[in-house]
């Protein structure tokens, strides 16, 4: 039984981590709010190493529309804006001396309503993650089952209690983009 409940471990560690990248990428489409995780993607060019945006300068919102960036070497500053604009996000920074600010431009009806169907091609994609980490920790329980170690009352022990972790995921996920839909289609 130890491996039935290693299994199981596994399942629910593994649809958390699908989890968690699901929310890392939902964060990265941006609502017509000011919010600073929309930039973890973006990479500046510090000294010759690809280095994430949030670590050359700090990263504060100053009103619900704005997000004020102030590098820690202000010779950085171009290479900031330059990375900024490359990215895909269809923000224009603005450059005033050693602070770099983004004003979120208002969402029109059909970039909210694109900008939903990606974060429903998100979810989709995390729910097919949790859907084939269950396949494999269905795998590994018949597995067991041929060489001896589980029954088939244990096999259908274990399809429900795997079933009940991937419900419970899922419904995280359901519930994530609903807030995200929320954020985007709110006026």
């Amino acid at each position: 039984m130890d491996k039935y409940q290693e299994i199981l471990d596994s399942c629910d560690e593994r649809m958390n981590s699908s989890l968690s990248n699901f929310g890392d990428n939902l964060k990265k489409i941006r609502t017509g709010r000011a919010n600073p995780a929309m930039l973890d993607g973006i990479m500046v060019d510090y000294y010759g190493n690809m280095t994430p945006l949030n670590q050359c300068c700090s990263i504060t919102v100053e009103d619900s529309k704005t997000l004020s960036l102030s590098p820690w070497d202000k010779s950085l500053v171009q290479e900031i804006d330059k990375a900024i604009q490359k990215s895909e996000l269809g923000i224009n920074p603005n450059v005033s001396g050693d602070v770099i600010r983004i004003i979120m431009p208002p969402l029109t009806e059909e970039s909210r309503i694109d900008l939903t169907k990606k974060a429903k091609a998100e979810a989709e994609n995390g729910r097919i993650a949790i859907r084939n980490i269950r396949r494999d920790a269905l795998t590994s329980m018949k597995a067991l089952e041929k060489d001896g170690e589980l029954t088939e009352d244990d096999i259908s022990d274990s399809e429900k209690d795997i079933q009940d972790i991937t419900s419970k995921y899922i419904k995280l996920v359901d519930d994530s983009l609903a807030a995200k839909e929320k954020d985007l289609l709110t006026i």
